[in-house]
């Protein structure tokens, strides 16, 4: 791999992980990562747009049409579009945060997701090497927050869950530390642009 090829990070920087399949990106990625860095105190954030999603059994539109949509939307200096998990081979959230630890040994990482995705957490391979491994940062989003509360994985973290009031203490926590944060939210998701057929469309909402 060439080590170029992946986003540069000074030391002591706090950089947000969002990952998905992007397929397509939409304005509620945006605003889930937007709100994210004003949250958790972000010095950047990279999305990690996945190869392929090992627990949906249909594979995403192509890799580069994901990349080029995302980056055409995603207009943030603080925010990078990367293919980061295809230039290392790892598939799995835990593999892929193993390596970005491995070539960043002084960048601290914080893993970004919705609350739709704390409500399944657990099916995730390795799930809890993730919540010992990085702070972890929940975005509320539509139907979701119950569900995510209740989940296994809030259930077993319950300890070490920091307080909403205290978000931005977030990324200099030592993991395991995850927050909870109720955000003014999109109600949009990909699969609904799919199933639409505006894959690519400017049809969404700001």
């Amino acid at each position: 791999m060439d080590r170029f090829s992946i986003p540069y990070a000074r030391p002591g920087q706090v950089i947000g992980l969002f990952g998905g399949s992007f397929d397509p990106p939409h304005h509620g990625h945006v605003h889930v990562t937007l709100e994210a860095m004003k949250a958790f105190g972000l010095d950047r954030v990279w999305w990690l747009v996945s190869p392929g999603n090992p627990l949906k059994a249909r594979g995403p539109a192509p890799l580069a049409q994901r990349m080029a949509a995302g980056r055409g939307l995603m207009q943030h200096p603080g925010v990078e579009v990367t293919d980061i998990e295809s230039l290392t081979g790892t598939r799995a959230t835990a593999d892929t945060l193993a390596e970005l630890r491995r070539l960043y040994p002084k960048v601290r990482f914080v893993w970004i997701m919705g609350a739709d995705n704390l409500a399944q957490f657990h099916k995730w391979k390795n799930w809890r090497l993730i919540m010992d491994s990085v702070p972890v940062g929940v975005i509320a989003r539509p139907g979701d927050r119950i569900s995510a509360r209740m989940s296994p994985a809030a259930r077993l973290y319950a300890k070490y869950r920091i307080d909403g009031q205290a978000r931005r203490l977030l990324g200099r926590a030592d993991a395991p530390a995850w927050c909870f944060v109720n955000v003014p939210m999109v109600d949009v998701s990909s699969s609904q642009i799919r199933e639409r057929g505006c894959w690519g469309a400017e049809v969404l909402p700001e």
